[in-house]
């Protein structure tokens, strides 16, 4: 678990990190370089979802890579279904990572919602959901790794 004091905010107790693989942790289906070894520092604190509909096809080395089993959406309502699986969880101990059209509604469910800069393009809707807005995923998961950049950037 990830506990803060946030000014303005409160305290904030995050459990679930919620994370869009295509364009957020994988450009063109492989997998971002430096991913690995952030995620891993990680698992003591946080359970870590990978939510996907696999555009690329390749999820299953993905999720051996990174040694996690991704949750894959339906085709169709994909912005629903992550909404509802980041309110499954319980929204409020949920931090969500994504940078896709349909990762907005799962952004705007979870406690915090962190949007990145893609290569693969980042949807603008997807950026006024988020909490923060990062220049790609590996600035997004030090913000976790070093969380009182957390509250630096959420105090009112």
């Amino acid at each position: 678990m990830i506990e803060l004091t946030v000014p303005g905010q409160g305290v904030i107790r995050l459990q679930h990190l919620v994370l869009d693989v295509n364009g957020t942790l994988a450009v063109d289906g492989r997998l971002i370089e430096g991913v690995r070894p952030l995620l891993d520092q990680l698992r003591d604190r946080l359970e870590i979802h990978l939510i996907t509909a696999d555009t690329h096809g390749g999820q299953a080395a993905l999720d051996r890579q990174l040694g996690l089993q991704a949750h894959r959406l339906q085709a169709g309502g994909e912005a629903e279904q992550k909404a509802a699986f980041v309110r499954s969880l319980g929204a409020e101990q949920v931090v969500a990572i994504g940078q896709g059209a349909n990762d907005a509604l799962m952004l705007r469910e979870a406690r915090i919602g962190i949007c990145v800069l893609s290569p693969e393009g980042t949807a603008v809707s997807t950026l006024q959901s988020a909490d923060i807005c990062t220049a790609g995923i590996l600035p997004a998961l030090e913000l976790l790794t070093k969380p009182l950049r957390l509250v630096a950037t959420l105090r009112k």
